[in-house]
């Protein structure tokens, strides 16, 4: 019989089984692999989710490549989510800190829910670069890394910021497409672009163009957006001269040029009939010149009725059309966002994919481009209206939801009460009660035991920013022998008549582990930050493996090399 020790010692052969060790009761129990295990399983064929269990900040601060964001302080959720089929082969890891105790922890806590065949890489993210391994910083690596492999594959026609506002100044014909989310765009755009996020365009781009001759420029916030958008758009045969904007609203920033804020313009109006038919026309062509397999509807269904393997099913139209009505189970995703940061939707690598929409224009575009990224996407016979029965799993048992603190005892707490403000730090450091203490579900434990000098009984309020936060910390709370704690908002706590502070250097920066500087700060007029960004984009290829880039297809095959690129700058 094996010992603990053994069970929990690394693995370095098979994944685990649907036995008894597959489904720890403890953390001592749950079994361990190594990074050379780990790299094998990455490129066995079989689906692995390999999840990476650290906050935004740690997790954007150096990961695996073909890592996937499943924060502990929303875990449960996340991974139902992430990764539906709850036999999927599943690998947590954290900082290795403790004999991995965070990812042990969230092992256990998988298992209880459901999901068996979950082990832990030893060591954490520093085994996997102790190892050879790159840690990568950032996030959305596979789709950003492939925006840079796309850019030399199809030699992406491209603009600088400084030509491009003289063809402004000088009244020069072209229209200037933005293709993010209609939010981004409201935060800053180029002046007069209109929004026209990436997975629209094949639908929209006719309704803004009135002649061939008109060169379209594509911009976003960075480079892969641009890159994309531009190239959607080749791909559908569109005559006009195109190009993605270099570096799009940072470079535009960088050049010293004014970017616009609080445009209030609205998504472009969809097409007309006979718009609609040639936009149909040449999505279909585009999928079918690229393989991309259309499904009957009994094949489809048993695709999802395939209990051995993983399928997504996404409507990629806007969220609009899909709160108007989908198809039942299908989760919304809008395509362009889909192919930006398909980690955060997708969690299964060889997972399978079925990309649907209402028109035959957005879906098989998205379809082609989430095959280009190595995914196995598929289109289905009649899209949406297809009759698909989706099977919809049974959520996650999160336990009971804590006790709101009424209203009418916020204003006298009992004597002793700790607060303990479980909202994301920026929001503590803007404002908080005094005397609340920041925390995250991670480190709770600790700083329970801390601000009460372990004493159980006195009583803890928990400030959460929604009901489920303070589920998920009252479930680990409770686990470890806490009495039930009941939570509140910071709103109803100062409405109540708190006093509250602000701290903008507490917690501290290294404290502030959901919160990813690197990332957020470009977007504050940081300009150093939008350098460094820039140029972590075009150092991606150089920072891969061989077997990281030859997961994409951008030409139907394995990535073998990459050429030279065309441009149009000052």
């Amino acid at each position: 019989m094996s010992s603990l020790a053994d069970l929990a010692a690394p693995a370095t052969g098979a994944a685990p089984s649907s036995s008894s060790s597959s489904s720890p009761s403890s953390p001592e129990r749950v079994p361990a692999i190594d990074a050379a295990t780990l790299q094998r399983w990455l490129q066995d064929g079989d689906e692995l989710a390999l999840l990476d269990i650290r906050e935004h900040g740690q997790y954007g601060e150096g990961h695996p490549f073909f890592a996937v964001h499943a924060a502990y302080s929303r875990l449960e959720p996340e991974v139902a989510r992430l990764v539906p089929r709850r036999a999927t082969r599943t690998v947590l890891f954290d900082d290795g800190i403790d004999g991995d105790a965070l990812a042990r922890r969230a092992a256990v806590r998988l298992a209880a829910l459901g999901w068996s065949g979950v082990s832990v890489l030893a060591g954490g993210a520093p085994a996997w670069e102790g190892a050879g391994r790159t840690l990568f910083k950032g996030v959305n690596l596979p789709s950003k890394t492939f925006g840079e492999v796309a850019e030399h594959a199809f030699e992406v026609p491209h603009i600088d910021a400084p030509t491009l506002a003289r063809w402004q100044r000088e009244a020069e014909p072209f229209v200037l497409l933005d293709g993010r989310t209609l939010e981004e765009h409201r935060k800053m755009t180029l002046p007069g672009a209109i929004p026209v996020p990436n997975g629209e365009l094949a639908l929209r781009w006719r309704t803004q163009v009135s002649d061939e001759r008109t060169p379209i420029v594509v911009h976003c916030a960075g480079r892969t957006r641009s890159i994309v958008g531009a190239q959607i758009l080749r791909d559908l045969g569109v005559p006009n001269p195109v190009f993605a904007l270099e570096n799009g609203t940072q470079g535009w920033a960088l050049a010293g040029l004014e970017l616009e804020r609080g445009s209030r313009r609205a998504l472009p109006a969809a097409p007309d009939a006979a718009q609609h038919e040639a936009a149909r026309a040449s999505a279909e062509a585009a999928a079918r010149r690229f393989g991309v397999p259309v499904l009957s509807r009994a094949t489809a269904q048993a695709w999802l009725d395939d209990a051995t393997r993983t399928a997504f099913v996404f409507d990629v139209r806007t969220a609009e059309e899909f709160a108007a009505g989908s198809l039942p189970g299908a989760r919304h995703a809008p395509g362009g966002q889909l192919l930006q940061a398909t980690d955060l939707q997708i969690g299964v690598r060889h997972a399978r994919v079925l990309v649907l929409d209402d028109d035959g224009v957005r879906a098989p575009v998205i379809a082609l481009w989430l095959r280009r990224l190595g995914l196995e996407a598929a289109l289905v016979e009649g899209g949406l209206a297809s009759g698909l029965r989706v099977p919809e799993g049974a959520p996650p048992a999160l336990g009971p939801v804590p006790a709101s603190a009424a209203a009418e005892r916020l204003a006298a707490l009992p004597e002793g009460t700790v607060l303990l403000d479980l909202r994301p730090s920026p929001a503590y450091r803007q404002a908080h009660v005094r005397g609340a203490r920041w925390s995250i579900r991670p480190r709770l434990l600790a700083d329970a035991r801390t601000a009460t000098g372990g004493d159980t009984n006195r009583p803890l309020l928990l400030i959460a920013p929604d009901a489920l936060v303070a589920r998920l910390a009252a479930a680990d709370l409770r686990d470890a022998g806490w009495p039930a704690p009941t939570w509140t908002t910071h709103e109803a706590l100062a409405a109540a008549g708190h006093g509250v502070e602000a701290t903008p250097a507490s917690p501290g920066d290294a404290e502030a582990i959901d919160y990813l500087f690197f990332v957020h700060d470009r977007h504050d007029g940081n300009l150093d930050a939008a350098r460094r960004y820039l140029d972590w984009e075009l150092g991606l290829i150089a920072q891969c493996a061989s077997d990281e880039l030859a997961v994409f297809r951008p030409h139907g095959e394995a990535t073998r090399g990459l050429h030279g690129k065309a441009h149009i700058d000052s």
